[in-house]
């Protein structure tokens, strides 16, 4: 019983683990295409950035529901 929690606590920690560092390498992929396009085309700046929001959000609601996915596990 022991070691089936302990897998159970190692599968949790792999998932919060994997959200923070799939949401962190997305984050940093996202500003600096941003950064890029914005460098190239100045005047397109207000349209990058609202795109560069809406796919913000839908990344980190990818990292939350790992999350929740993750303390599910440890808690439920």
């Amino acid at each position: 019983m022991e070691l089936a929690e302990a897998v159970k606590f190692i599968a949790a920690a792999i998932m919060l683990g994997s959200a923070a560092f799939g949401t962190a390498i997305g984050f940093a992929l996202l500003g600096g295409r941003f950064l890029d396009g914005a460098a190239r085309q100045p005047e397109m700046i207000p349209t990058l950035q609202v795109k560069m929001f809406i796919v913000a959000g839908l990344l980190d609601a990818f990292s939350a529901i790992a999350v929740a996915m993750g303390l599910y596990l440890i808690f439920a």
